[in-house]
């Protein structure tokens, strides 16, 4: 057998091949045909290939130079081999029988005769170039006649006009234009009309499409009559049936692209012929009709015709008649004179047709039908010009106007539009985002330009306009409103969520390598590529900074425009810390900030509008510092140091704000925005020696505060001040803490722990009994709502600063203990627990279901503003009072007393039990029972994901109270099961920025004996109950379900220190978290969370461990030693098993076909894992309940699996594996059989009994082990034509059999049946002919007991041995049927003919 070439054999080893094949004189399996050789094609189509003609590629006999380039010679057209020329016919006879074109009709062509045309010469002229037109010439000619020509158009036509007027060219232009012969509309009565119609009548008055045009005078017509006079007499001659003929053959030989136009051109004359008729009078044969064309085509018209013909336009009533002496208006232009006239009427619009949007100078969106005076400045002369307002085209028209005025009021348009449509007020009147549609057409860009311009109006205008795009207020007034909650200095960085296409394509590129490869791309990257992913980076990319550090500093802008540069500075600075670094280091920008807006020393301010804010305190500029001290300790320190602002907070905390000389009102902004900006410091450590300089400023404004706080009404500023006043005592005291921290590996981590503090707890020992009276007065309003509500933050931040109290006190080593044991016995029992026993604090906890984000998903839904390059919270206006950020919101004051009680609890033992009660709340237990409901997650906006965060506390810090309940009760709690199946969703709930919770979870709560009362309370024996009752059958009792739920609560710490290793977050995460939920302040790197792209764990983190191992088995197939491998298998089953029966809602939010995917990954680590007796029963138990008649249904193997990206790709390797590995393992075989039932992918089925027919000898699981019903496998009938033969193939064979596969092969007998027997009249020519075929071979196989059951087979019934029932005889029809088929055939395959 001759061998085929394969790679990398040479030249050389080809030639031999060649010379092997030849010598064996094998035909050859392709015919080589030369298309471009047919000689000797014809004679020899019928005859075989000779064997010796075959192309051989000979290397010796080439010639050593090339061939001379010799001109080739001529082609000769030959014909195709099919169809041979005869010799007698004529090539031309043979072409015009073929023809098609229009000469096939037109055959005898004259040439156009030109002798007689007239020759016009220029006209002479002394220059040597004709004289240009001025329009200051005096036009002397005929009115214009069209009011839409300019002027050099109109005088060109009245020099056309006038060189037509010489007689002797006119009279030539007279005779040529028209036809000779011709019949026009004008020269036709209405019954001559009649008689054009060519089939109408055979009195023909002349001829219509030969006119004779081109040929001299005298031979025109005459050529023309007689062309006529044949086609009349030729026509008359024949018969109608014969004119028909003739004219469908010529159709048939035209073009139809021609045939179609000569109909139009007919159409068109009869419409004109019509309108002509219907004019003009009986008893007047002739009209006018200028402008009419004639019936015939003619040639194309002279455009100065056309000028000729044009109709006179009317004349502009205009409201002032203009005056050549006016100045410019010696030449009148009426064209440019329309603007004067009235408006046309307003259009009312009659459909549902889109209109362009059309704005005020407010603003506002006008409606398409409002008539406005022009008064108000609303009408201009562009499109629409009876439409009041501005479109979005037009603004930004005006905003390129030369005029300065104009372009400042564009673009003060464009801010008030920007500010309403995310306001929501334009809701769904408008089609699509004002913002995109803005930031589409380049608005940011825009007004970058503007900033740029010399005028200080439009500068002004720009810088409103982006603090209108870029700043949204509410979110302002939220942050701040929330700075003294629990962690609530603590934010998310406003920037998008960038997942290039890159970045996807490179996932297991390391984090570092990956950002060291992207920045240098990032910064060649042009500002409109970066703004179209994040608006702030492509606006810092265009040196916006150092722009609005010159506006600052040399234009001295006023008082608004300068709050404006604040504000978007401000919002840059929360864009992330890249942003802030850029904004601190941004040349003199911070320096000018501090010297022009934080002096220490200004002149009076009184009442009324400030002309300048330069030399003026102002509380902005302290915001912007404070939000740049957020970013990082880094930016803190430099504040700090570089720009002295010690000094700036102590000159304005020094004072009362009553006593700064400023406005009331700003007064309160700037001390309150001091004090928040020390606390930012105190949270690093830093700023803590100003506390011995400020101390009797602050002991003062404790001692004033229950006197503001008994003031009616009270002040929300106030309040505002008061609360960032005691979360500054809060740091302070947390600062003051000596807790000894561990060692750190960081030298320099090490160096600054071992620096001393600047606050000793001596120093703020004496804070408690002056904030303890402010509590007990803030807790008596609680009963007023409308008063408990005006406090605001107050309350909480009385709360918080008690817990860090008590919790630095706690740590102190030369104190003695039981001085603050005492005084927290004190505490509650005059405080604590009186509150908890108030209807008004059972009131707030019933109200956290109302005001919850979890609870209400559809509340979180995205502004309909909202833009992923440019985000925001997305409150617009005021959060409603029943909401987590609103007025009347539980969850502050909640949080805050749930992190008292828990430091409480956790340092004095004895009073957890009396605390622990206020759990028992029935609110707090309907909010639970909510919150484990099986409901929609809400979408993570950047307002869920905060708001989501604050709530996640008070989760954490209740089920945290319970654990410790729990821990010093003897007997399980009655709602210690819920509080488990709340931890367990939290846990896959939290966001980055809460490592910490979710380890301290899986410590405590997830993993605790004490949240799992089932295992006293009869849980395993329920277990094994059940399943007796489902399965019908009696089981080993230590191989149940209940054996195995008992070991595995035995194994839980096991289980835990497994989850640990597995579900381990990032360290430096980690600690940063740590370090803030601890008050560990010199661990603090910054109040700026990362960016929440998902949850911390996957939403199947029970399955981490199996997916790990598989992982690992993949990339390296000896990573584990076999008893770790086994032991992490065994845990993550157990714990898998212990949720799938006690905590199913744990799991709701994992599809069946997931867990299922996931318990295949345990037979792919390795060939011995599944064969371990303990993952046997685990997986045989998970097996169970996937399984079960309610879970069952959901299961779908076709839907996209989270974490899968191809479930058949992976029972492809799971096929082979068990082909390789499994040995006729039952339980191998049950997962393999699982997903080949009827209703799942018949992808599935294909791959086993295509690709892996040797695993159906394995597949030995018998039917009374199958863990689904048979029905399952045998409805509805197989339809796939495929398959069936796969099936009939595997059958006849003997590659599937009852003692090897009984299951499938039950599945396969009762498919085959249903097909052989079916007849239904809509298969199709190809179905019916394989069902005839199978039934014909299965009625000729030898096999006498596969026949029987394929031609027998009833119903599927697994009790029998073989899997179904049999019909004793063939039922009529079948029997009938099946000898109408194989008639004439015997059973041993030979004709009885």
């Amino acid at each position: 057998m001759l061998s085929r070439p394969k790679p990398g054999e040479s030249e050389v080893d080809l030639l031999r091949f060649q010379s092997q094949f030849i010598e064996a004189g094998a035909a050859p399996a392709v015919k080589l045909v030369k298309k471009g050789s047919r000689k000797a094609a014809n004679a020899n189509l019928d005859q075989p290939p000779l064997q010796d003609h075959r192309d051989v590629v000979m290397l010796d006999n080439l010639p050593d130079l090339p061939p001379a380039l010799v001109p080739a010679p001529p082609k000769r057209a030959k014909p195709s081999p099919g169809h041979p020329l005869a010799d007698h016919e004529d090539p031309e006879e043979r072409l015009n029988r073929h023809d098609q074109h229009i000469t096939a009709v037109l055959n005898k062509i004259i040439e156009r005769d030109t002798s007689s045309l007239a020759v016009n010469m220029p006209v002479p002229s002394g220059v040597a170039f004709p004289p240009v037109f001025h329009r200051s010439q005096e036009r002397q000619r005929m009115p214009a006649t069209s009011g839409k020509r300019s002027i050099f158009a109109q005088e060109i036509a009245a020099r056309r006009v006038s060189e037509a007027n010489v007689p002797s060219v006119r009279g030539v232009v007279s005779a040529l234009d028209q036809p000779e012969g011709a019949v026009t509309c004008e020269s036709l009565t209405p019954r001559e009309q009649d008689h054009q119609l060519p089939w109408g009548s055979h009195n023909f008055q002349g001829p219509h499409l030969v006119t004779g045009k081109g040929l001299k005078g005298q031979e025109a017509k005459q050529e023309a009559q007689t062309i006529h006079e044949e086609n009349i007499a030729r026509l008359q001659a024949m018969t109608p049936e014969e004119i028909l003929q003739e004219q469908q053959r010529l159709l048939a030989q035209l073009d139809p692209s021609l045939v179609a136009f000569l109909r139009s051109r007919s159409h068109t004359r009869e419409q004109a012929e019509d309108k002509a008729t219907k004019e003009q009078r009986p008893e007047e044969p002739s009209v006018e009709v200028t402008g009419e064309e004639p019936v015939m085509p003619s040639p194309a018209s002279d455009p100065r015709q056309e000028d000729e013909l044009e109709p006179e336009a009317p004349a502009l009533a205009l409201p002032v008649v203009p005056n050549k002496e006016w100045l410019h208006m010696d030449t009148v232009e009426l064209d440019k004179l329309h603007w004067t006239q009235d408006l046309p009427p307003l259009r009312r619009q009659q459909t549902q047709e889109r209109m362009q949007a059309r704005f005020s100078l407010q603003g506002e969106l006008l409606a398409p039908d409002v008539d406005l005076p022009t008064h108000l400045g609303l009408h201009h002369h562009g499109e629409e010009a009876e439409r009041a307002g501005y479109s979005l085209q037009e603004l930004f028209h005006l905003t390129r106007s030369q005029v300065s005025q104009q372009r400042a009021l564009a673009l003060h348009v464009l801010a008030q539009v920007i500010s309403r449509a995310q306001a929501g007020e334009f809701g769904d009147r408008l089609v699509g985002s004002v913002l995109r549609l803005l930031l589409d057409a380049g608005f940011l860009f825009l007004l970058r330009f503007s900033l740029d311009d010399r005028v200080d109006g439009v500068i002004a205008a720009a810088v409103r306009a982006l603090r209108a795009l870029l700043v949204a207020p509410a979110d302002e007034e939220l942050l701040d409103n929330t700075f003294s909650w629990y962690q609530g200095a603590v934010v998310f960085p406003l920037m998008p969520s960038q997942e290039d296409k890159e970045d996807e394509d490179e996932e297991g590129e390391p984090s570092r390598e990956k950002a060291k490869r992207k920045s240098p791309e990032e910064g060649n990257q042009p500002p409109s590529d970066l703004a179209r992913h994040d608006v702030i980076k492509g606006l810092l990319a265009t040196n916006l900074l150092p722009r609005l550090r010159y506006v600052l500093e040399v234009t001295c802008p006023g008082p608004s425009v300068v709050l404006d540069i604040l504000a978007v500075l401000i919002r840059l600075a929360r864009h992330s810390l890249e942003s802030a670094t850029r904004v601190l280091e941004c040349p003199r920008l911070i320096e000018t900030i501090v010297r022009e807006f934080l002096p220490t020393s200004w002149s009076p301010v009184g009442l009324g509008p400030t002309p300048s804010l330069h030399k003026v305190p102002c509380a902005a500029a302290m915001k912007l510092l404070r939000v740049l001290a957020s970013a990082g300790r880094n930016i803190a320190a430099r504040l700090l140091s570089s720009f002295d602002l010690r000094s700036c907070l102590c000159r304005f905390l020094a004072e009362a704000p009553q006593e700064l000389a400023l406005p009331a009102e700003e007064a309160e902004m700037l001390n309150t925005e001091s004090f928040r900006l020390w606390a930012v410091a105190a949270s690093y450590g830093q700023g803590c020696d100003l506390y011995r300089e400020l101390y009797p400023v602050l002991v003062r404004a404790l001692q004033v505060m229950p006197k503001e706080l008994s003031t009616h009404p009270l002040q929300p500023l106030s309040m505002q001040r008061i609360a960032s006043l005691l979360t500054v005592l809060t740091q302070l005291t947390l600062a003051a803490s000596s807790t000894a921290l561990e060692p750190s590996s960081d030298s320099a981590e090490a160096s600054l722990l071992a620096t001393p503090s600047s606050i000793t707890w001596t120093q703020v020992s004496g804070l408690q009994p002056l904030v303890e009276p402010c509590l007990r007065q803030t807790l008596k309003l609680l009963p007023r709502p409308e008063m408990w509500s005006a406090l605001g933050p107050v309350p909480t931040a009385c709360l918080l600063f008690l817990d860090a109290y008590y919790q630095a006190w706690s740590q102190q080593p030369d104190l003695c203990p039981g001085d603050w044991l005492q005084d927290m016995e004190r505490l509650s029992e005059e405080l604590l627990l009186p509150l908890l026993s108030q209807p008004a604090l059972g009131s707030l906890w019933d109200s956290l279901g109302c005001c919850s984000l979890l609870c209400n998903p559809q509340s979180c839904t995205p502004a309909p503003e909202a833009l992923p390059s440019l985000l925001s919270l997305g409150c617009t206006g005021r959060c409603p009072p029943l909401s987590l950020a609103g007025s009347a919101s539980p969850f502050p004051v909640l949080t805050s007393l749930l992190s008292l009680l828990n430091t409480l609890a956790r340092i004095h033992k004895g009073l957890c039990g009396q605390l622990a009660a206020v759990l028992a709340a029935p609110g707090l237990q309907n909010y639970f029972l909510q919150c484990v409901a099986p409901t929609a997650a809400p979408l993570l906006t950047p307002f869920s994901v905060w708001a989501l965060r604050h709530e996640y506390h008070l989760q954490y810090l209740a089920l945290t109270l319970a654990q410790r309940a729990a821990t010093l009760q003897p007997a399980p709690a009655t709602s210690a099961a819920l509080h488990h199946g709340v931890a367990l969703a939290l846990l896959s709930r939290l966001l980055p920025g809460s490592e910490h919770l979710a380890h301290e979870l899986l410590l405590s709560c997830v993993f605790r004996l004490e949240f799992l009362p089932e295992r006293a309370s009869g849980g395993p024996e329920a277990a094994d109950f059940s399943d007796q009752l489902s399965l019908e059958s009696s089981r080993d009792p230590g191989c149940g379900r209940g054996a195995l739920l008992a070991q595995a609560c035995q194994d839980l710490p096991s289980i835990r220190s497994c989850y640990l290793t597995h579900c381990s977050l990032a360290r430096a995460s980690l600690l940063a978290s740590q370090a803030l939920y601890r008050g560990e302040l010199r661990r603090v790197p910054a109040l700026l969370l990362p960016l929440p792209k998902e949850p911390l764990l996957p939403t199947d983190w029970p399955f981490l461990p199996l997916i790990h191992l598989y992982h690992q088995a993949t990339d390296t197939p000896s990573g584990l030693p076999p008893a770790d491998t086994v032991g992490t298998a065994m845990r993550a089953l157990q714990w898998v098993l212990v949720l799938e029966s006690w905590r199913p809602q744990a799991l709701q939010a994992v599809p069946p076909a997931a867990r299922l995917a996931r318990l295949m990954c345990v037979f792919l680590v390795d060939s011995e894992l599944f064969r371990e007796t303990p993952i046997q029963r685990l997986v045989a138990a998970l097996l169970t309940r996937l399984c079960q008649p309610e879970v069952l249904p959901n299961l779908n193997l076709d839907c996209p699996l989270p974490g899968l990206a191809s479930f058949p790709d992976l029972y492809a390797n799971f096929l082979e594996h068990f082909e390789a590995v499994s040995f006729g393992d039952h339980l191998f075989g049950a997962l393999v059989l699982l997903p080949l039932q009827r209703r799942f992918s018949v992808t599935l089925r294909l791959a086993l009994f295509g690709e892996h027919v040797g695993a159906l000898r394995a597949l030995g699981l018998p039917l009374t082990q199958l863990p689904v019903s048979l029905e399952c496998y045998t409805g509805p009938p197989e339809d796939n034509l495929a398959l069936l033969q796969l099936y009939f193939q595997a059958l006849v064979t003997g590659a599937l059999r009852p003692h090897w596969c009984p299951v499938l092969y039950a599945v396969t007998v009762a498919h085959v049946n249903s097909f052989i027997f079916s007849q239904d009249p809509r298969s199709s020519d190809e179905v019916q002919a394989a069902r005839r075929s199978m039934l014909q071979k299965t009625w000729l196989l030898a096999d006498k007991g596969l026949r029987q059951h394929l031609l027998h087979y009833k119903l599927p019934n697994s009790t029998l041995p073989e899997g179904f029932e049999l019909y004793p005889l063939l039922p009529p029809l079948r029997q009938q049927y099946l000898q109408r088929l194989t008639s004439g055939m015997t059973q041993n395959g030979v004709s009885e003919t």
